[in-house]
Parts: C-alpha cells; structure tokens; sequence
C-alpha cells in the first residue's frame, strides 16, 4: 500500500520559488476543484463524493483525495465503527482556499457568459 508520502507532490524547481505555481500545482487535477466544491459546506463520506461526481473511477477519486491529503488540504476521519465509516474534511489550511474558490467561481461564471455558455452546476 502505497504512503502518504508517495501522493505528496514531486520536487518542481518552478513550484519552489512561485507563489502562484505552487497554489496552482495543490488545485491541479481533473477532479480536485469538483472534491473541493463539494466538502466546502461540510464533511463527506467517499460515497457521496463518488455519488456528487458521476465519471469518477474509484481509483482517480482516491488518487486526487490522496493527493489533497499530502498537501495538507483535506484530513481523512476514520471512525471505529463496523462497517468503518471515513469523512473527508477540509483542513484549517482547506478552509483558508474558500475565497479564492468563491472567486474563481466568480470568475468562470463570467467567462463562460462571455463565451455564450452557462454553468449547469457548480463544479
């Protein structure tokens, strides 16, 4: 089984010296900013983070929450039930991206009226 060092972001010359290569290299990833939107408001079990995300295999869900995890992101609960129950959760650090999420939705929104589309959904 693979650590949690092993999910934890390559050595990037570029990442290390720019601010917004580093923030960008944490959002990076077909499904983090959808993960991101949908345990904004709260804790979510890997169902209906599965559920909320319909295309997303098993294995591209828990890659991305891995890495997520790695960067100090999101924290991973795991309660001592039988069946045993996990919760992911954004972490201090997470909830501190919740401007900048609400803003790049802001923006998205408008550049996809500029392009003639509508957001069906967020994320």
């Amino acid at each position: 089984m693979k650590q949690e060092r092993d999910y934890s972001p390559k050595i990037d010359p570029l990442r290390q010296h720019c601010p917004v290569r580093a923030a960008l290299d944490v959002l990076t990833g077909r499904w983090k900013p959808s993960i991101l939107w949908e345990i904004k408001d709260g804790t979510r079990r890997y169902s209906d983070l599965q559920a909320a995300m319909p295309g997303i295999s098993a294995q591209a869900l828990t890659v991305q929450l891995r890495q997520l995890e790695a960067d100090g992101i999101i924290e991973r609960t795991v309660y001592p039930e039988i069946p045993p129950r996990v919760e992911y959760g954004l972490t201090e650090h997470g909830l501190s991206l919740a401007t900048l999420m609400d803003e790049l939705e802001n923006w998205g929104s408008r550049h996809l009226e500029r392009q003639g589309k509508v957001a069906a959904r967020p994320c």
